[in-house]
């Protein structure tokens, strides 16, 4: 690699790197960590390069808040690409601080708050799930201090997604599957749902077990990472046939269904459980 030595491996500011960052970028040497912070490509990721790389461009006596303290957490908050910017985010007021690697970041639980508070719904959701399936928050701390937010812009939304939340969650692609079939008014669906076949047992990413004239309701979502390939995409459909066998109806759902504005997913889900949905889509 001709990556420049004096780097290190380090993560860097574009204005260290000077007129090289634009020849690095097209190269495919180095990738952008956060806003104007860069790293060489084959560096792993980890808290301590996360940390570094804040160190770099958060003021001294500055903390770490909402999605930049969401990414040195490793909680996220966006994943619809892998090309998305973790934007900069950091205020001098006081607040509930931790220290990760020398930089001072809003604690997970005040961070959990800030996003349900502040993002887009269904992002905000797929975030606090992330924080709940990690352990490092639970839904009674996340409502305690939101009390203290009383009136606060956003109070409603993050009362609704602390409702709404749940650590079963295993990727934001399933929450916001999720929160696409409450706003239709399906009510909410069992979460990693385990079905035995005569085959094999199978978990479903979201279900609706009783039974509508004999048959059960599961839903998966389909990242494009992990069921794309035509092996992928064979696998799948064996294991669906043995989950129609057991009397289970898998609608697969992929990201346009979830983010696309017509709404085939919630009319698909409709007429199965034979309940027409709440429309319009809400985003």
């Amino acid at each position: 690699m001709s990556f420049p030595p004096f780097f290190g491996g380090l993560p860097f500011t574009g204005r260290q790197a000077g007129k090289k960052l634009n020849w690095l970028l097209a190269a495919g040497e180095i990738r952008q960590l956060l806003t104007g912070v860069y790293v060489a490509v084959d560096m792993p990721d980890t808290s301590e390069l996360r940390a570094a790389a804040a160190a770099l461009v958060i003021p001294p006596n500055a903390v770490a808040c909402g999605e930049t303290a969401a990414w040195l957490h490793g909680i996220p908050t966006t994943a619809l690409s892998p090309a998305d910017t973790v934007p900069l985010r950091w205020k001098n007021t006081p607040t509930d601080v931790v220290e990760l690697a020398g930089v001072k970041v809003v604690s997970p639980i005040a961070t959990g708050v800030e996003l349900a508070l502040h993002l887009p719904r269904p992002f905000a959701l797929s975030a606090v799930d992330a924080l709940l399936r990690s352990g490092r928050a639970d839904r009674a701390a996340l409502e305690a201090v939101l009390d203290d937010y009383a009136g606060h812009r956003g109070e409603l939304q993050a009362r609704q997604i602390f409702k709404y939340a749940d650590g079963r969650a295993e990727s934001p692609g399933e929450s916001w599957l999720r929160l696409r079939l409450i706003d239709a008014g399906f009510g909410r669906p069992e979460l990693q749902v385990r079905i035995k076949t005569a085959k094999r047992e199978c978990r479903v990413d979201l279900g609706y077990p009783e039974p509508v004239d004999g048959r059960r309701l599961g839903l998966e979502y389909d990242s494009d990472r992990w069921h794309s390939r035509d092996r992928q995409k064979a696998r799948d459909g064996e294991r669906r046939a043995d989950l129609a066998d057991a009397g289970w109806h898998i609608i697969s759902v992929q990201r346009t269904d979830v983010w696309g504005s017509y709404p085939a997913l919630e009319l698909a889900v409709g007429e199965f459980l034979c309940q027409w949905p709440r429309l319009p889509r809400r985003w």
